[in-house]
């Protein structure tokens, strides 16, 4: 098995966000769609919903963790996801587009769909409440 390499801090960069809906390309999951629960950019890989489910064997630790199978969803490549367009609803390459934006009018950037050309809405980050 080949370790995956590990990206400067600052060079890990994804087009793939937190909360983004996207369409699995590649894999056992090919065609089915789901949201981004979780995203490790140093290794350029997502964790998405109910997707891409392996199976651990874990041992019981004490009266308070019994042993058992869990399913558990593994990590999948970035490369094999597309974001879908929160527009038209299609899975979507990403262009970035520098706008001045906010009261301080500072440039910032907004995440483009490649069909529509509309800009992606992004989603507002919960609280693990």
């Amino acid at each position: 098995m080949t370790k995956s390499i590990i990206k400067p801090l600052h060079k890990a960069k994804l087009h793939v966000h937190k909360g983004d809906t996207v369409k699995i390309i590649a894999g056992k999951d090919r065609g089915q769609e789901g949201r981004v629960e979780r995203t490790f950019p140093r290794t350029e890989r997502v964790i998405v919903e109910g997707h891409n489910i392996a199976k651990r064997h874990l041992k019981a630790r004490g009266p308070t963790q019994p042993g058992g199978i869990i399913e558990k969803a593994m990590p999948i490549h970035v490369s094999n996801v597309m974001v879908i367009c929160t527009e038209c609803g299609n899975p979507t390459r990403i262009a970035h587009d520098r706008v001045p934006q906010g009261s301080d009018q500072k440039v910032r950037v907004r995440r483009i769909c490649k069909k529509c050309g509309k800009p992606i809405q992004e989603r507002t980050r919960t609280t693990g409440e």
